[in-house]
């Protein structure tokens, strides 16, 4: 069934660089904050609330009308390395609150203020990144490491499913390896990806790593030291970044710190864990589980070794030879919290400090950080795996169908059923709290390793599938593809989905991974994409639409899971086509499931 909407604006305010004169400011710098609204909504003045030194003070604001909208400005001195800030627009006896999540005829609390970090810098090249996430047991081998197998892996046929949910789980080998990734580079570069993200690639008693029996080397399963170092130059000479992945919260059962610990309870490594004789096998592991040790960062020798010293884990691989690219933290929710023990933020800022000390242009990126606001201050992390406020509301509103087990990704019920605006709320729940910074800075993803395939999600359809592909590459963060999905790789459940890369390309969707393409290098080279602001335009049932606006670019991007039309009304003079359907007489059409993106001149 059709349907007919037209697109709308409201007040709006983010942290990009159309609304601050300063997004980085030193102490004691005069910053500009503005908002923005249409000619029609009446506002008779407007009032810049802003918290200095933990109390709020009050700026008037002048209004200039430019590009056919109304802008309100106030200069404020800033003092504090955060300032949360809101807008306080009057109308009458009627006013109306600004803030980071939207606006509110009554009011309300500081919890989704904005918020301007002073001084920090954060990475800008991820800005402009796409990375392509490699689970490096499955993306492809040379066959050159075979023969180190240890002999509880269970070795698997290049083209043989995993199996999952039985004794084999976690240690399934298929002989993926860093070299076979340098072979095929050409293949990411060519998809436009600029970025790697590597689950683990430390010794392990699994093939997924999180277990970690040594974090001085790489796997020599995968080439050791030596393979990385190739991997390096090569990927080097393409500009892509290479990103690993480091469990903060645990190590693994065959570590030789838990070693140590189990056999000398006077050694040092004995205080690297958490103990308890009620527990079988004595100490706390992961969800309690023996193979997973979980670490104690009340040891300042454990704190040296992992993040405080010179030649801390943490340290030496952002240093050379090796220089990482940045850090993905395995369940940084989780790090640093045991039963009254919580010296959570304590370890997150160390782990920040450590990354800052050796290159500041480093990404810091933490698992479960979009379940706790906190967790993105600003201090810590640079951003989270955004699954909250990102994959969740993707899925349930493009679900066709699904072809999933086990969930709704962490929870025990099939994916929900989300409408446009619900869709919108969710999103907007994740980013409201947190500064603009750490928004951008997160990792946006339609799925990992340790979720179905979104190409099951849609019910293989192919329609809808681009819809989420344009979704994920057009949404402010930092895009993330799961090898494999740019060619149509299936996979019902998070060991499912780990599946091998077939090199000789017969079972590739070549149309799929041709519309990727053109959508990765749309992200690549868009000043909006890269720089601009976020505003929502239009949230209905079927159909969404939002600007990404930049001080050199706008962009207006809509999508539709179902027949529909949308009306650009005087949003739109005049505007040429990026990607997707053809405007005709000033609207979006679709037959059905369609993204479009428009560049308004």
């Amino acid at each position: 069934m059709s349907s007919s909407h037209s697109l709308s604006l409201l007040p709006h305010h983010d942290g990009s660089e159309l609304y601050l004169s300063s997004l980085t400011p030193e102490i004691g710098e005069r910053v500009i904050f503005k908002f923005r609204a249409p000619l029609n909504f009446r506002i008779d003045e407007a009032i810049l609330r802003a918290y200095l030194d933990g109390e709020p003070r009050f700026f008037k604001m002048e209004r200039t009308d430019l590009d056919g909208e109304q802008w309100w400005s106030a200069a404020v001195e800033v003092i504090n390395e955060k300032t949360h800030y809101r807008f306080l627009i009057l109308n009458g006896n009627r006013y109306t609150w600004l803030n980071a999540k939207g606006i509110h005829h009554n009011d309300v609390t500081s919890g989704n203020d904005f918020q301007l970090i002073a001084k920090r810098e954060f990475p800008a090249w991820i800005r402009s990144s796409v990375f392509y996430q490699i689970f490096p047991d499955r993306f492809a081998t040379t066959g050159r490491y075979l023969s180190l197998k240890p002999e509880k892996f269970i070795y698997r046929d290049w083209n043989d499913l995993p199996r999952g949910r039985d004794e084999t789980t976690g240690i399934e080998y298929f002989g993926g390896d860093l070299d076979g990734v340098r072979e095929h580079l050409g293949h990411i570069s060519e998809l436009g990806a600029n970025g790697i993200y590597f689950t683990p690639i430390f010794p392990a008693g699994s093939t997924h790593r999180y277990d970690a029996s040594s974090f001085e080397e790489v796997d020599p399963l995968l080439g050791g030291d030596k393979a990385l170092l190739r991997l390096k130059r090569s990927s080097e000479e393409l500009g892509i970044a290479l990103m690993g992945d480091l469990t903060t919260n645990h190590c693994g059962a065959g570590h030789l710190w838990i070693k140590k610990a189990l056999r000398s309870p006077s050694s040092k490594e004995r205080r690297f864990f958490y103990w308890d004789k009620k527990i079988k096998h004595g100490y706390e592991g992961w969800w309690g589980l023996a193979s997973l040790p979980k670490l104690n960062y009340n040891s300042k020798d454990l704190v040296k070794k992992m993040y405080g010293g010179k030649n801390s884990v943490v340290k030496k691989w952002l240093n050379k030879p090796f220089q990482l690219a940045g850090w993905r933290i395995d369940v940084g929710n989780m790090t640093g919290i045991y039963r009254d023990d919580d010296i959570h933020d304590r370890v997150v800022k160390g782990v920040r400090t450590a990354l800052d000390e050796v290159n500041p242009k480093a990404w810091l990126v933490a698992e479960n950080a979009d379940q706790f606001p906190n967790d993105l201050d600003g201090f810590g992390w640079h951003g989270t795996m955004n699954y909250t406020g990102f994959m969740r509301p993707i899925w349930g509103w493009l679900q066709n169908n699904p072809d999933i087990k086990h969930g709704f990704f962490g929870v025990p019920t099939p994916i929900p059923a989300f409408t446009g605006k619900e869709l919108v709320n969710a999103m907007q729940e994740f980013s409201a709290p947190i500064p603009w910074k750490c928004f951008v800075s997160s990792m946006t993803l339609l799925d990992s390793h340790d979720t179905a395939r979104f190409r099951n999600v849609v019910g293989r359809d192919q329609a809808r599938h681009l819809v989420g592909m344009g979704l994920l590459l057009t949404y402010p963060g930092v895009p993330s593809i799961f090898a494999g999905d740019e060619i149509g790789l299936e996979g019902s459940w998070g060991e499912d989905s780990r599946r091998t890369i077939d090199w000789t390309k017969r079972s590739w969707n070549l149309e799929l991974l041709e519309e990727v393409r053109k959508l990765v290098k749309i992200r690549r080279t868009s000043n909006a994409l890269s720089d601009g602001g976020l505003r929502w335009v239009l949230r209905e049932d079927n159909v969404i639409a939002f600007l990404r606006e930049s001080k050199r670019e706008r962009l207006l991007v809509i999508a539709s899971r179902s027949k529909t039309r949308v009306k650009l009304g005087s949003l739109v003079d005049k505007a040429e086509l990026v990607y997707g359907p053809q405007l005709s007489r000033n609207s979006f059409k679709s037959s059905g499931a369609a993204i479009g993106i428009y560049r308004l001149l």
